[in-house]
């Protein structure tokens, strides 16, 4: 049998039907086409459950033997709507979805590509996420401010394949590289780089016209990881959140330039031995306020930099 034909037939048998089981969303999501095989959508900056939990990015790459997927958005229902866009551009199935981290805006989505016969493929780290009462605690959280579209049907997806280091892998014609960075924004974080279309999926290390999570993050790591980004080479870069930026090499400095005034500032209250309010309240945050999610990230972002740099201080 031509492979052709095969690849059609298998495209049948492995699509899911175009009826979906989950509630429908309301939300404007955009398809945008940032290369020959390269697509994401763009959610709108906010809170986790602002704009029925769009408020996070998801890519996703066309090859001649299937498509894959980066990161899978906050809700089932927001992964049906993102399938249904896919199944727009090609009837080919999803035959694997890299996950830049396991945080819920993130994540909440795999079951739809899971159920569809999609490898998912995460970074170490992943299990730290799901193993803790952290992750069920937020699923029941989400369930109540999500509703309907996080329900009791939403379930947490464990990955297929773990990551701890650089990989590599082709498909289609097209070569992938996952690049691991440890943990930096999570407990695990990866990124992905299509080569023919010179296109990084940069998860939650790089924001885009926003203010980023800091959450739990390791910000040294997640510093280091971001000096070692700022390249010429990209053509295109989706960031976790917001536009996918025009100037790649401006979006990660952003970034970088975000999290080492955080670590400065914070730093300096911790060798003065300065109270976190006071410092905080002492700091020019002028040339960040004005950029979306500043008024509900900046001073939990400030106290988590802050409590983090008194342990490092410390030594733990």
């Amino acid at each position: 049998m031509k492979a052709s034909i095969l690849l059609a037939l298998m495209a049948i048998l492995t699509c899911p039907p175009a009826i979906s089981a989950y509630p429908p969303v309301t939300v404007d999501m955009q398809l945008t086409q940032v290369s020959e095989h390269s697509y994401y959508v763009s959610g709108v900056a906010g809170v986790a459950t602002d704009n029925e939990g769009f408020i996070s990015n998801a890519g996703f790459v066309v090859t001649g033997e299937g498509v894959v997927v980066f990161d899978s958005l906050g809700s089932p229902s927001l992964a049906w709507s993102l399938r249904e866009h896919i199944r727009k551009v090609t009837d080919q199935p999803v035959v694997k979805v890299v996950v830049s981290h396991y945080h819920a805006d993130h994540v909440y989505g795999l079951q739809v590509f899971k159920d569809e016969g999609a490898e998912i493929i995460a970074p170490r780290g992943a299990y730290e996420y799901l193993d803790s009462p952290v992750s069920q605690e937020r699923l029941e959280e989400r369930r109540l401010s999500l509703d309907p579209w996080v329900n009791d049907d939403t379930r947490l997806v464990p990955p297929d394949l773990m990551i701890e280091e650089f990989h590599r892998f082709s498909l289609g014609g097209i070569e992938f590289r996952l690049n691991y960075l440890g943990s930096a924004h999570s407990d695990g974080d990866m990124t992905l780089y299509v080569v023919q279309d010179r296109v990084l999926f940069s998860g939650d290390i790089i924001f885009e016209g926003r203010v980023p999570f800091v959450g739990d993050a390791d910000t040294k790591r997640w510093l280091e990881t971001l000096a070692a980004l700022e390249t010429d080479e990209l053509a295109a870069l989706v960031p976790g959140h917001g536009p996918a930026a025009s100037d790649p090499v401006g979006a990660v400095a952003r970034t970088r330039e975000y999290l080492a005034y955080l670590r400065a500032v914070m730093g300096a209250a911790v060798d003065e031995l300065e109270e976190f309010a006071g410092a905080y309240d002492a700091a020019d945050w002028s040339r960040f306020e004005k950029l979306p999610a500043f008024g509900a990230a900046n001073r939990r972002n400030a106290y988590q930099v802050f409590l983090s740099m008194e342990a490092e201080a410390l030594g733990q």
